[in-house]
């Protein structure tokens, strides 16, 4: 049995790790974890899925606790600017259609055509968007949606395999706060804190690391090591030379550039969403949080040099970015072979990547340590649990893979080489048969990618009907049926949306009010 723990690196995957670890076992598993004072975090990723409530409840941190120190924000989807034409944006919600009569509203959008909107016929949480509308009222309650059963924020010990309905919103905020509030979190309860350099890490005959050495903290033993070294792979893929699969190959952009941008929100007005700009070599992202925005260009380096990036980025954002300072981001895209070797579990960007397209860097850091303690190790048969850990988080990297892949496919824009080569780079073969499929008969649980990657029918959905650059058609069968119930159910979404955007506060009135009340407690 593992009675003793060390993390090698910090930043929100170790700390994310530590945290969760001694939420769950306590006094009864010991806890290192060590970190670089010399060697930066990534630190931009500052958007999530929804899945990422189930972390801070397991922590039992109400969003009091931990949105204002954090300057977070709610993101209650993504928003696509001009993926499919100049002007043209849509929106990637958290929200599952409705079904009529046995039918998904997908499917009788596709049959009717309203409009030329999917999001706006079919979903309520577009028009908050759009109305930069609060999920939540003042007094705290939660926005009427019909896939929200339960709201459940404060279930103890839920994870994501508990996610059930489709809870309407994610958040956004400062990672470099996330990781020092839960620095102080896990320090609190035993998470024993180095700050040093780790210079070697010492493998037996098996293979196992038996400790690692530190520039001038001596060496450091354990029974299990996690590697959260981001893209370097300190332990995993240096030391322990475990194979890297790159995903490059279908996904064309392999760097970033990133900003901060210093902003007075309330004048601005806060829009509760993440926003991804289509740009002549890949994407720019707009993250609004309580204090500042950060963006950032997601670009391939084959059609744009660093230079140009940030040329690019400096002129999105407009006057005063000239004296912020950029920071230039080579990305690793893929996953390694196996996250899980001997006594080594890679969590965070050591494990694997995809480009920060729908937010998925912390949702990857969560998926592998509620994985790995559902495969703990306890020193029989640890190789089947290596098996099936390694094979869940595997399963997770490739199908977003393939979601990410269908982003590109599906775009309607197509004005330059960088766009037209991205439709034809490499796509896995399931994908292409799925496609294929969806064409004539949107995508079900029996068509998307089989296995757990946090995306459901519904996204893949969104975004097909959202981009734009598909040929779909109607279910020939929906001609047959009475489409009365479908029309009403209809017209109920935007008589729905339009109420809540009257009722609801805005999504900067509602921080405020909770930074005030915050503020009176303390």
């Amino acid at each position: 049995m593992a009675r003793s723990v060390v993390i090698v690196g910090g930043g929100t995957a170790g700390w994310m790790t530590a945290s969760y670890l001694k939420a769950t076992f306590g006094d009864k598993l010991a806890v290192t974890l060590v970190e670089s004072k010399n060697v930066p975090t990534i630190g931009v990723g500052e958007a999530s899925f929804s899945t990422i409530r189930h972390f801070f409840s397991y922590l039992g941190l109400a969003e009091t606790d931990w949105m204002p120190e954090c300057h977070a924000t709610y993101k209650l989807g993504i928003r696509y600017d001009n993926w499919r034409a100049e002007g043209h944006h849509f929106y990637h919600p958290f929200e599952r259609p409705r079904i009529v009569e046995g039918v998904s509203l997908a499917d009788w959008w596709l049959h009717k055509r309203p409009s030329d909107d999917y999001d706006q016929d079919c979903s309520v949480i577009a028009a908050l968007c759009d109305a930069k509308r609060s999920p939540r009222q003042l007094e705290g309650s939660l926005l009427e949606l019909d896939a929200v059963e339960h709201e459940a924020e404060h279930a103890s010990r839920s994870t994501m395999a508990e996610q059930n309905t489709q809870f309407p919103y994610a958040y956004q905020f400062d990672a470099t706060l996330l990781a020092k509030l839960l620095t102080r979190y896990g320090t609190d309860r035993g998470v024993r804190h180095v700050l040093d350099d780790v210079v070697h890490a010492e493998v037996d005959e098996r293979g196992d690391v038996t400790h690692v050495r530190t520039k001038e903290s001596g060496d450091l033993s354990g029974d299990l090591f996690i590697d959260c070294t981001g893209f370097r792979g300190m332990l995993l893929n240096k030391r322990l030379e475990v194979p890297f699969l790159s995903y490059q190959d279908s996904l064309p952009n392999d760097s970033a550039v990133a900003l901060r941008v210093p902003m007075e929100m309330s004048d601005q007005g806060m829009g509760p969403y993440t926003r991804s700009t289509a740009q002549d070599a890949g994407w720019i992202w707009t993250i609004p949080l309580s204090d500042r925005i950060g963006t950032g260009y997601v670009y391939a380096s084959d059609y744009c040099t660093p230079d140009e990036a940030e040329r690019t980025l400096r002129s999105f954002v407009g006057p005063g970015s000239e004296d912020l300072t950029a920071n230039h981001i080579k990305m690793r895209i893929g996953r390694s072979e196996n996250s899980w070797v001997n006594n080594v579990v890679a969590i965070g960007l050591s494990s694997g990547f995809v480009e920060p397209l729908e937010s998925t860097g912390i949702f990857f850091i969560q998926n592998g340590i509620e994985q790995l303690v559902k495969h703990f190790p306890g020193g029989r048969d640890d190789h089947q649990l290596r098996r099936s850990y390694n094979r869940q988080v595997a399963n997770v990297m490739d199908g977003v893979r393939e979601f990410l892949v269908l982003h590109y496919i599906a775009a309607k824009r197509n004005n330059n080489a960088y766009w037209q080569d991205a439709k034809a780079r490499t796509v896995p073969d399931a994908l292409a048969e799925r496609i294929e499929q969806w064409k004539v008969k949107l995508p079900d649980a029996d068509t998307v990618f089989p296995y757990y990657h946090g995306f459901e029918p519904y996204s893949y959905t969104a975004m097909i009907l959202g981009l734009g650059g598909l040929d779909v058609r109607p279910r020939p069968g929906l001609a047959l049926m009475d489409d009365t119930a479908a029309s009403k159910e209809l017209r109920q979404v935007r008589d729905q949306a339009a109420s809540l955007v009257e009722r609801l506060p805005s999504h900067w009135d509602y921080l405020a009010h909770v930074t005030k009340l915050k503020g009176k407690r303390s």
